[in-house]
């Protein structure tokens, strides 16, 4: 019969074989899983997977507490992110192990441009190449319509998220009602980017149907969510002509389509954001109601109270009308008076004495007007040519011209002497 060790012998032995140089400081390349901060140390598991996503190795790791200050303040200043799972990792280990705890690796150090050379470089790249197309905000830039009822779901069928997103939305307190349609899409692995695309495509078949697009997923590794990092499908969103939230993953998880999608952390936080959405637009509409009726009756109690200054006003208004017209014309009557006494009454007396003076100086100017006309009669009486015929003058004419210059008459020329007794006519000779 063999020799028979107990645990802790085999237990001793194994360590005493992994206590060689070989297996301390070694750099291993690994993906971290279930990465947990307890008491000041960290705690986690590194795994090796094949192309297909499937894990042919696992390890667990651990940083003390005395090495984790230093290897996550390295690690934060050059990634810009915590550690967590899903990342891939290069780090410094020693093999440890332990009779009651079995086999570890203690982590010493990482190297934190591993990291960014992976993952999130490749993000960053993604990123950047997007920004510089200029198309990383088209669809974040698009109005999201007021109320969202019609919503277009890319999830998995049965996924836990899928369920967390539909039981928020649908047990609202508020009683909110949406319109929503599951798009199936494979939400890990490799098929992700097709199968996403894939949905929006049947989405965009009835655009006029939708007011909004989730794509939600659950939580889980991080490593998991690497196939949302993915350029086609990100700038398949970022050309989408209905506005799309994401809601993937973890609150601490980021991926490319966060930035051409608007985030809403998780599946939950997009039900949540829907219904606030909702109750927005209910909380509007109900300040405008209110506003309304506050408004009308202002407006009413104005109306009501112009009404009764009117009613007031009408049962003494006619009378104090009148009463002014009155006045208004006892005041112009006197006015009147006072214009006759002041201003008609001298000029009708002054009128009466120039009819008197008229009547006296009339026929005299008459007489002395008839004198002037006797005398004037008079003087043409002796001026005219009969009178100066009759005193010894005569007129000759020739050929109808009177003749004031003989050497105008030639022998021969017959002339007419106009006499007061009568016309001699003569030859020139």
């Amino acid at each position: 019969m063999t020799d028979q060790l107990t645990l802790t012998q085999l237990s001793r032995i194994i360590a005493e074989q992994l206590s060689v140089p070989q297996l301390r400081g070694v750099w291993v390349k690994a993906e971290t899983s279930d990465v947990a901060v307890r008491g000041g140390h960290c705690y986690l598991e590194l795994l090796e997977k094949s192309d297909d996503g499937t894990t042919v190795a696992k390890a667990r790791a651990t940083i003390w507490r005395s090495t984790w200050i230093e290897v996550d303040h390295k690690f934060r200043a050059a990634t810009e992110s915590e550690l967590r799972s899903g990342m891939k990792v290069l780090v410094k280990v020693n093999v440890d192990y332990h009779a009651n705890y079995g086999f570890k690796l203690v982590i010493n150090d990482i190297d934190p441009s591993y990291t960014i050379g992976d993952a999130i470089r490749r993000r960053r790249e993604i990123i950047d190449r997007l920004t510089r197309e200029g198309v990383i905000n088209d669809n974040r830039n698009l109005a999201i319509p007021a109320p969202v009822q019609n919503i277009a779901v890319i999830s998995a069928p049965g996924a836990a998220g899928y369920g967390d997103f539909i039981n928020q939305l649908f047990n609202n307190q508020r009683r909110l009602r949406f319109n929503v349609k599951l798009f199936e899409a494979v939400m890990q692995g490799a098929q992700v980017p097709v199968t996403v695309k894939g949905a929006l495509d049947r989405i965009f078949t009835d655009a006029e149907k939708w007011d909004l697009v989730v794509i939600i997923r659950g939580g889980g590794a991080t490593s998991d969510l690497e196939a949302f990092d993915n350029y086609d499908l990100a700038y398949h969103i970022s050309q989408f002509p209905i506005p799309v939230i994401v809601g993937i993953g973890h609150e601490r998880d980021i991926t490319v389509l966060d930035w051409v999608a608007r985030r809403v952390k998780t599946p939950t936080a997009a039900a949540e954001w829907l219904i606030s959405t909702g109750i927005a637009c209910i909380e509007r509409l109900q300040s405008l109601a209110t506003t309304l009726q506050m408004t009308v009756t202002e407006m009413v109690a104005g109306c009501n109270e112009q009404l009764s200054r009117f009613e007031t006003l009408l049962s003494v208004a006619p009378h104090s009308a009148i009463e002014r017209a009155d006045s208004r014309l006892r005041r112009d009557g006197m006015i009147v008076a006072d214009l006759t006494a002041r201003v008609i009454n001298p000029r009708i007396n002054r009128l009466e004495a120039l009819e008197n003076k008229l009547s006296t100086l009339a026929p005299v100017a008459t007489q002395r007007r008839r004198a002037r006309l006797d005398a004037l009669e008079q003087m043409l009486s002796m001026l005219s040519p009969e009178a100066t015929l009759k005193r010894g003058y005569s007129i000759t004419r020739c050929n109808g011209v009177a003749v004031t210059n003989p050497a105008t008459l030639a022998p021969g020329d017959v002339i007419e002497t106009t006499l007061a007794g009568g016309i001699v006519t003569s030859t020139v000779k």
